[in-house]
C-alpha cells in the first residue's frame, strides 16, 4: 500500500509522517532469559489534528506455520516531536511498566533510548533499552535491545511490518 501524505497532517508531525498507518508483520524474538521464537505483530499509529501520534502494538507468538498461538506484547503510547528533530516516545505496558525514550529522527529513521523507566513492585526487573524504526522500501523495520533480569544491554527483538492501512 503506498504512502500518501495526510494534509491535515500537523507540521510538527512531518518528521514521524511516514510511521503513520496500520501495518502487519512478522520478526524474532529472543533473550538469554527466553527460547527464541517468531511473532506477530499489528500497530496503528495515527493523530486526531493535535501534534503527536497515538500508538498501538498487539504482538502474539507464531507456531511453525505462522499461526497464531497466543498473546505476548500489548503496547499503547504517543510520539511527540520536538524541535531540532529530537523526539520522545512515551510506552505503557500491561505488564507493570512505563518507558520514556528520547531520541532524534532522520529522514524515514527514529533512534531511541531510554530515558526513563518505570516498573510497578511485582514488574519484572527492566532498566534499559534501545530501538531503532526505519521506513525501508514502503516497510516498517524495527529492533530492540535491552537490559533485563540481570542481563546487559543486547538484542531482544526485530520486526519487518508492511502497511496495510
Amino acid at each position: 500500500m503506498p504512502f500518501e501524505l495526510d494534509l491535515d497532517l500537523p507540521r510538527e508531525l512531518a518528521p514521524l509522517a511516514w510511521l503513520i498507518g496500520r501495518w502487519e508483520g512478522a520478526g524474532v524474538l529472543g533473550y538469554p532469559t527466553i527460547e527464541s521464537a517468531n511473532f506477530g505483530q499489528e500497530i496503528e499509529c495515527f493523530h486526531d489534528g493535535r501534534p503527536f501520534l497515538e500508538w498501538h502494538s498487539h504482538t502474539w507468538l507464531l507456531d511453525e506455520a505462522g499461526e497464531k498461538v497466543k498473546p505476548l506484547a500489548t503496547e499503547l503510547g504517543f510520539w511527540r516531536p520536538l524541535p531540532d528533530g529530537e523526539v520522545e516516545f512515551l510506552l505503557a505496558h500491561p505488564m507493570g511498566i512505563v518507558e520514556m525514550y528520547y531520541g532524534k529522527t532522520e529522514p524515514a529513521k527514529v533512534q531511541l533510548q531510554t530515558d526513563g523507566v518505570l516498573r510497578s513492585p511485582h514488574a519484572k526487573e527492566y532498566s534499559a533499552a534501545t530501538r531503532m524504526y526505519g521506513y525501508v522500501k514502503s516497510n516498517l523495520l524495527w529492533v530492540m535491545e535491552m537490559a533485563a533480569v540481570g542481563q546487559s544491554m543486547q538484542s531482544h527483538v526485530s520486526a519487518e511490518l508492511k502497511r496495510v492501512g
